[in-house]
């Protein structure tokens, strides 16, 4: 009797795609179409910076800087980048009004913002500047607002869309500068 000859092939490419599934199902993916344009018709998606590029920017033109402070680990994080982050009126004003920049809150990479360098801090398994951006209290998802020459502001938590509006429309339009958020926030109307 003749033995049968399977390819190899015909049984790797069935677990490969599972595999891929299975990843994105876990891991909050789905496949982008190759005609995405980030939301935008037209447009692009948020333009993420690095610290340093930040930095940079802001000695050219003063405007808030918006952080996103996530970990890999972090669903929520994911969640509001899938959900927030690629919205696109939240795209749209981001980039019009912000410097935004994604830090990993546990990288090596050592950091340097407004003349102090920021390191891996082993005893809080991570950055320094997480701690500082957070005032010690690192929660994950949190977006930072630091308005020009002042503190970061920490807002931990997940946010979506019209969340995330009133807290950009309050820094975005300077009516930080000139009233309380409790005042802000009673005469705001959401559009987004």
């Amino acid at each position: 009797m003749q033995q049968r000859k399977y390819s190899k092939t015909l049984f790797w490419w069935p677990g490969l795609f599972l595999a891929v599934l299975t990843g994105m199902f876990f891991y909050g993916c789905k496949p982008v179409p190759a005609k995405a344009s980030g939301g935008v018709p037209g447009g692009s998606p948020i333009i993420w910076l690095s610290v340093d590029q930040a930095a940079g920017r802001l000695q050219q033109e003063k405007r808030p800087v918006l952080i996103d402070l996530y970990t890999n680990w972090c669903g929520w994080c994911k969640q509001m980048d899938k959900n927030t982050y690629s919205n696109r009126q939240v795209e749209q004003y981001l980039r019009d009004k912000f410097y935004t920049v994604k830090v990993d809150a546990e990288t090596h990479t050592v950091i340097s913002w407004g003349g102090i360098i920021y390191q891996f801090n082993p005893q809080y398994r991570s950055n320094e500047f997480a701690l500082y951006l957070t005032h010690g209290r690192l929660e994950f998802p949190t977006t930072i607002i630091i308005p020009p020459g002042q503190e970061p502001q920490a807002i931990p938590g997940y946010m979506g869309p019209k969340d995330l509006e009133l807290l950009v429309k309050y820094f975005g339009e300077g009516a930080y500068k000139t009233q309380g958020f409790d005042v802000y926030q009673k005469s705001f109307r959401a559009s987004w």
